[in-house]
């Protein structure tokens, strides 16, 4: 807990302050929220799901992330591209504790502990402008001789670039990007070595109390991942051209697709828990991943539920192919299904519609398939997009089917208690176009209003009129497995 009005590390140790690393704010914190969500009522499932709003993952996964990091361990998540491994990285800072105290003009945010305490020191050591700053010299610097009257403190909130550093893994990430280096024109227009204004931290420092975010950590060059590497072994880092070391007090959270997961350096590899995030096989986590990805969406034009379900069906079929072919690894990502959505919608108000028709959904559906092709040449493409195209062909029907079944069979064992009778009266009406008012009409109305949460601008009775409609253009609306 930070609290205000602490000037000096004498007030800051009375206050009964104990520093913590990195690692232990970010278990304290998560182990803080399940707990308070725990609390609640939540169930643990569903207390997990809560601290990563933006990401539907499968449970496991969850729980394998969450216990590594409560274990204090850095973190590896691998997978097939478009699993949401970035996203979920990314989703760990928004509940990383923010505000920390720290030496007031210190580089790197030394907490003030490091300074004047021993144990903390031991753990975390201050780095070597502080050393001289306050111990008279960085080759005799002892914690226990430092006045802590003498250490001003101030709190500092971790952001980008001080306390949050994200790097794109690629051939072209070299040692100084992470390490930093010290700027020697600087020193010789300052003359002083230990002033923080000769140093220019590199990615390493700049995570240095909070979170190392590095994506697709195969890419980077063997020498750039043996710099990670020391880091996370001694916990601190020598930027170029300097004699002296920095702390790196960080957690590491990396991401790896799997073709590149040779390439990571087995010592590093071993630094790092590795995690394995696939595609949701649940189809409702899917179709929940829309709903967090669309939320910021207008809702123009209309786009009717069984098309959201249908998009989601169509990538889920496209998986279960397990199409072994590099040129079309995308297809099957969770940004296709997107894809596929915002495509449709682009196409609807292309043709300056108010809703959304089947030949705007397989137009957006394509562009979003053919889109995640990783183009390698001429011929190789147009071969993949044969492939992609028969698969349209051969599931886009059975995946509207799908979307029906799920819509249609939900009304039926939820409102009409899977009354065969009462479905088939019911259906009679909707085939004939006559739905009137009034008992299980009612009902269908209700559940219709309750389930199109995308309605642009279209009015109630618009909105069940263009389901109806949908469903009218279905042969069968029978409940059988297929369709539970």
């Amino acid at each position: 807990m930070v609290l205000k009005g602490v000037k000096n590390g004498a007030e800051l140790r009375e206050s009964g302050y104990v520093p913590r690393t990195s690692k232990q704010a970010l278990g304290e914190r998560i182990d803080s929220a399940i707990k308070d969500r725990r609390g609640k009522g939540y169930s643990v499932e569903e207390s997990m799901e809560l601290l990563f709003r933006g990401t539907i993952l499968d449970p496991e996964v969850l729980k394998s992330l969450l216990a590594a990091l409560l274990g204090g361990s850095h973190i590896l998540l691998f997978g097939p591209s478009g699993t949401g491994k970035t996203s979920l990285a990314k989703e760990l800072w928004k509940f990383f504790p923010k505000e920390v105290y720290a030496v007031e003009g210190c580089p790197v945010q030394d907490d003030p502990m490091s300074v004047f305490d021993p144990g903390h020191h031991a753990r975390v050591p201050c780095c070597p402008a502080c050393r001289a700053r306050f111990g008279g010299g960085l080759d005799d610097f002892h914690p226990e001789n430092v006045d802590p009257s003498g250490v001003p403190v101030k709190i500092a909130s971790l952001r980008e670039g001080y306390g949050l550093a994200r790097l794109q893994g690629s051939s072209e990430v070299f040692p100084d990007n992470l390490t930093g280096v010290f700027n020697l024109h600087k020193l010789e227009e300052l003359g002083d070595p230990t002033s923080p204004l000769i140093l220019e931290p590199g990615k390493l420092l700049q995570a240095n109390r909070g979170l190392l975010l590095v994506d697709e950590v195969g890419k980077l060059p063997l020498g750039t991942q043996n710099v990670l590497l020391q880091a996370l072994q001694e916990g601190i880092v020598t930027p170029a051209k300097s004699r002296e070391t920095f702390p790196a007090d960080f957690v590491a959270v990396t991401t790896s697709n799997l073709r590149d997961l040779d390439a990571i350096n087995e010592p590093l590899n071993d630094r790092l828990s590795n995690i394995y995030v696939d595609y949701n096989r649940n189809h409702m986590r899917n179709r929940r991943m829309v709903e967090v990805a669309i939320r910021d969406w207008d809702g123009t034009p209309y786009f009717p539920e069984m098309m959201v379900h249908t998009a989601v069906f169509l990538v889920e079929a496209w998986r279960d192919l397990s199409v072994d072919i590099s040129e079309l690894s995308e297809v099957g990502s969770n940004r296709t299904i997107l894809d596929a959505i915002t495509r449709s919608i682009a196409h609807a108000r292309l043709h300056g519609r108010d809703r959304m028709d089947r030949r705007c959904f397989e137009d957006g559906a394509r562009d979003a398939m053919y889109g995640r092709i990783r183009a390698r040449g001429g011929d190789s493409f147009i071969r993949n997009e044969e492939v992609v195209s028969e698969f349209l062909r051969g599931n886009l029907d059975l995946a509207i089917e799908r979307a029906f079944r799920i819509y249609w069979c939900t009304f039926f064992k939820k409102e009409l208690g899977s009354s065969v009778q009462r479905a088939e009266k019911l259906v009679r009406e909707i085939t004939s176009g006559k739905l009137q008012k009034g008992g299980d009409r009612d009902l269908l109305r209700a559940y219709i209003l309750s389930r199109e949460l995308h309605r642009g601008k279209l009015e109630d009775e618009e909105v069940i009129s263009e389901v109806l409609a949908l469903m009218n253009s279905m042969e069968d609306f029978g409940c059988g497995e297929k369709g539970t």
